[in-house]
């Protein structure tokens, strides 16, 4: 019997695009999958971030507080969101895979111990929201696919996952789309896919890059699983708030 399952890359809340977030809540309530991946880079989480500061001293918790608070609430809004529509279509397994930015938020804490509440896993309700947690890059296998957040980065980095993991790999972290494919003796062919993201491309809310050019794509994934374990990944593109979902058109 087959089992289908929804797989979203990073989102970077509350530096998400709006229309992308929103063609993925339409495609979820229409795919109504049994499973729910979500890939890491939940928040964007600048308040907490070392490069925010890199120059510059940090300044005292009293200061940074109620940014971090403001950060958090943004997320957690946005997720209760994608929470909703789960279940509505009655999707029970969820899974969460702590992104990079996701654990700067843990890396404040080692430097804050007293505050523990502000890690990760309890400031986004995790485990209340009934979430299966991995830490950053833990492997989370289903199948014969295997999900991590994403470890690596440069022009050929599907080619570099297959290699370094040796089996069916489905990561985000590079915010671009690429699909590796190679074959092994033993197991037959296996391939790497990099998700693309969820994030605002704009240079306004990027202005790390500088106005440089890139390549990233908006996108998510629909998993269908066969009995054996193996397994069809569909990577959806999205474009300008539009996607033909299973022969839905869907516009945010």
């Amino acid at each position: 019997m087959k089992k289908v399952g929804v797989v979203i890359p990073d989102q970077h809340f509350p530096l998400h695009d709006k229309k992308a977030c929103s063609v993925v809540l339409q495609a979820i309530e229409h795919i109504k999958p049994e499973v729910f991946i979500n890939l890491g880079d939940v928040g964007e989480f600048e308040s907490v971030s070392a490069w925010k500061y890199k120059r510059r001293k940090r300044p005292p918790l009293e200061y940074m507080l109620p940014l971090i608070d403001k950060e958090i609430k943004e997320v957690n809004k946005e997720l209760d969101k994608i929470d909703e529509v789960l279940d509505k279509v009655g999707c029970k397994e969820r899974h969460i895979l702590a992104g990079n930015h996701d654990e700067w938020l843990d890396a404040w804490v080692e430097e804050n111990p007293f505050l523990p509440e502000y890690k990760f896993r309890n400031a986004c309700k995790w485990d209340e929201r009934g979430y299966k947690y991995k830490c950053y890059n833990e492997v989370l296998t289903i199948g014969k696919a295997n999900f991590i957040h994403g470890g690596y980065c440069g022009i050929n980095h599907a080619k570099k996952h297959l290699e370094v993991y040796g089996c069916n790999i489905i990561y985000g972290h590079t915010h671009d789309i690429q699909r590796y494919s190679s074959s092994r003796l033993q197991d037959g062919n296996i391939s790497s896919f990099s998700m693309g993201c969820l994030k605002d491309k704009s240079a306004e809310k990027n202005r790390w890059l500088r106005g440089r050019l890139h390549n990233w794509n908006h996108a998510f994934g629909i998993v269908t699983w066969f009995k054996d374990g193996s397994f069809q990944l569909e990577v959806i593109d999205i474009i300008k708030g539009k996607a033909n979902v299973w022969g839905e058109f869907i516009t945010a």
